[in-house]
């Protein structure tokens, strides 16, 4: 199948990449000539494990290219993907279609032969039906189908989840459509992973309800564990307890600071829109939202406490930036939150990440960013781990006790046990434990 992929970000370019492995003739379309020219030469410009290795592949077999020219890369495609961005729109939370409409008229005037136009892009419920007027309008005469195709990719884990889908669901209602659909994933049929056809607005919805459940387990497990200190219980065990339930399942059962990234928060704002727009109230949802906000700046405050309730003028040494390991992306990081809350409290602050201190300076500004990990200790009066990367789950606690001032570490990941610190002199600070 000849592909084009419309937008090379996260989405874009893990499909296209993807697609391409399996065999497809695949072009990533961008507008950003400099972001063209470093995928060219093998350069990727998103961390994600193992994409810069699929890259590669996909250009030396040359069934896997990248090009400034929308028009031409789309003309002769069996199908179009949009898989532009759609970030909360500021105000009232709405999704921003702008770029896929936009992308849609440029589709409409490019495309010959019949068409499948697909909406990779997370986007409302109703969206298809306004892209398909808008191709209809600028072309009348163009032979195509929408078709709704989101994705469900794991940051860290995105070419693993493509290949190996927990289901992979199409949207539409066009026979030629669907079956040009069924044919670009067949190389995943034949691994059996579950391919659901449904209503193009079934498909719209399923993104958004995945991810709003995901955020009220998390949300849900975070309010447990804050019970949990309160009665004197531990949340891991509790979690285990409940996770064990198949009706429930252990995933997303991880107490912590809050849920980040680019999907959860603004999932869960488009969702609410679009149910306050349609008079469905999704009150299970808006109290999610609320309190993940709430929840952020608390954990800066569990900080606070475990200094003694003042960290005016100390230094406070954090570990992991992004919102989740093994990706460099810190859209609605929780260690946002947590490190304005002590710098508004006073405090210096010196981070180091493994990938994501790039991203972490274009948004936090006075902090010191260090080359690894220990090198944020010397003289600091706590270790604060944020985010739980591996390099973080085995740091030596007599050298770590050795370079701090005070020997105080607040794990807001729950990644040690509190016997093996508190046998190192820690004051030791969990959640939910």
């Amino acid at each position: 199948m000849k592909l084009a992929m419309i937008g090379s970000g996260y989405v874009g370019l893990v499909s296209g990449a993807c697609f391409a492995d399996f065999g497809h003739d695949v072009v990533c379309v961008d507008r950003d000539d400099r972001k063209i020219a470093m995928l060219r030469a093998g350069e990727i410009p998103i961390f994600e494990p193992g994409l810069d290795a699929l890259v590669a592949r996909g250009i030396s077999a040359g069934n896997l290219s990248f090009s400034g020219d929308l028009a031409g890369s789309v003309r002769d495609a069996d199908a179009v993907f949009i898989a532009v961005g759609t970030p909360s729109r500021r105000g009232d939370g709405h999704a921003d279609l702008s770029y896929v409409y936009a992308a849609a008229r440029e589709v409409a005037e490019a495309i010959s032969g019949f068409t499948v136009i697909v909406n990779k892009s997370t986007v409302p419920v109703g969206t298809g039906d306004e892209v398909e007027r808008i191709i209809r309008d600028a072309n009348p005469e163009a032979a195509f189908a929408v078709v709704s195709n989101p994705e469900f990719l794991r940051e860290g884990a995105a070419i693993d989840d493509f290949k190996r889908p927990d289901r992979v669901v199409i949207g539409g209602n066009d026979p030629r459509g669907l079956a040009v659909m069924r044919e670009v994933y067949r190389p995943l049929a034949l691994g059996r992973s579950p391919i659901i056809e449904m209503s193009r607005r079934g498909a719209e919805l399923t993104k958004y309800a995945g991810n709003a459940f995901l955020a009220t387990k998390i949300t849900f497990i975070n309010e447990i564990a804050d019970l949990c200190e309160k009665v004197g219980a531990d949340v891991q065990e509790v979690a285990r307890g409940i996770g064990l339930d198949n009706r429930i399942g252990g995933k997303f059962l991880h107490a912590g600071p809050g849920f980040g990234g680019s999907c959860f928060p603004k999932d869960t704002l488009a969702l609410l829109k679009t149910a306050q727009d349609n008079e469905a109230p999704q009150r299970i949802v808006e109290a999610v939202v609320a309190v993940n906000d709430q929840r952020k700046r608390a954990m800066g405050r569990k900080v606070i406490r475990a200094l003694g309730g003042d960290v005016r003028g100390k230094t406070i040494a954090v570990l992991g930036l992004t919102f989740k390991p093994n990706t460099d992306d810190m859209r609605d990081s929780p260690a946002i939150a947590v490190i304005q809350t002590l710098q508004d409290a006073g405090a210096t602050i010196r981070a180091f990440d493994p990938e994501g201190m790039e991203q972490a300076a274009k948004v936090l500004a006075d902090v010191e960013y260090c080359s690894d990990a220990y090198s944020t200790m010397p003289n600091s009066d706590a270790l604060v781990i944020v985010t739980e990367w591996d390099a973080f789950r085995a740091l030596d606690l007599k050298r770590v006790k050795g370079l701090l001032k005070q020997p105080v570490l607040v794990d807001l990941r729950n990644i040690y046990p509190r016997e093996l610190v508190e046998q190192h002199g820690f004051s030791y600070t969990a959640v939910g434990r």
